[in-house]
């Protein structure tokens, strides 16, 4: 473990940790068009290596290990305990496919590997270029990366929302706040990302920008308790505490309502495909 990660790594082995375990299903079809995308692009082949990272409970890890097959390998890494017990539980009968419980940025990560994949899990290295020089001596020469990571809050309406409605009542953050610090949306600015990729020796860097609906509930009192559990509308009102719930709730619900649909709510989201080679 790295010193720099130390935050990310507690919260990740606390309650957010829990929280993904528990809501897991229903995290993976939220998300799922954006892994989905950046796995056609990434294109696992019969017999290859494959280093997933920040495998978290582990759905793109057990798509990767049925593409690689039984001649393949898969190896998730993250630092979630409680995330990679579920990952291991549904990826029982497939031998290829193993997991590991470590910080990325510094640990043993075997290999070499043909391929670099994560979805969402690279955003959280508190020195990203150093973390990526790391990856890099993983890779085998001419290995591939392909990575999906959200562009910047303002473009991601679920995020954004919720948060303006969170703000409404609990005020604005007292702190400005670093749109560049370990998080969801610290690789949204495409020249910085690209930088430090290539700072880290990956070459043929490209960053496509890929857009899709992400479902936050099957109508608006869903959506407004699923804003609660995941994102920074959730993030906000933790940190408030309990006594605000209802009015933030209420706000949420205020906000999601002219979004409804019959088939429920649903927000864009915002994503860069990264890709590059070793």
């Amino acid at each position: 473990m790295t010193a720099g990660n130390a935050d990310q790594i507690a919260l990740w082995n606390e309650d957010l940790g829990a929280r993904w375990v528990r809501e897991q299903a229903r995290l993976d079809v939220s998300i799922a068009p954006f892994g989905d995308a950046a796995l056609q692009v990434a294109a696992a082949r019969i017999g290859e290596v494959v280093l997933d990272i920040g495998c978290g409970c582990g759905d793109t890890s057990l798509s990767l290990a049925h593409a690689v097959g039984p001649g393949g390998a898969v190896l998730g890494v993250d630092v979630s305990a409680p995330m990679l017990e579920r990952a291991k539980a549904r990826a029982a009968d497939l031998k290829q496919a193993r997991f590991a419980l470590g910080d990325a940025s510094s640990a043993d990560l075997g290999g070499p590997h043909d391929l670099l994949f994560s979805r969402f899990g690279v955003m959280f290295f508190a020195d990203p270029q150093a973390a990526f020089a790391h990856l890099h001596a993983a890779m085998k020469p001419g290995g591939r990366l392909a990575f999906v990571c959200w562009r910047t809050g303002a473009e991601n309406a679920w995020a954004r929302i919720p948060a303006q409605a969170a703000i409404s009542v609990l005020g604005p953050p007292n702190a400005p706040v670093d749109p560049f610090a370990p998080g969801p949306f610290a690789f949204g600015d495409a020249a910085r990302t690209r930088s430090i990729l290539e700072g880290a020796g990956w070459r043929d860097v490209s960053l496509e920008a890929f857009d899709a609906p992400m479902r936050m509930g099957d109508d608006v009192a869903d959506a407004a308790w699923w804003a609660t559990q995941m994102g920074p509308a959730g993030a906000m009102l933790r940190e408030a505490g309990e006594a605000f719930r209802e009015p933030v709730v209420a706000a949420l619900k205020e906000s999601f309502a002219p979004l409804a649909t019959a088939e429920g709510v649903a927000l864009p989201g915002a994503v860069w495909i990264v890709t590059a080679s070793a």
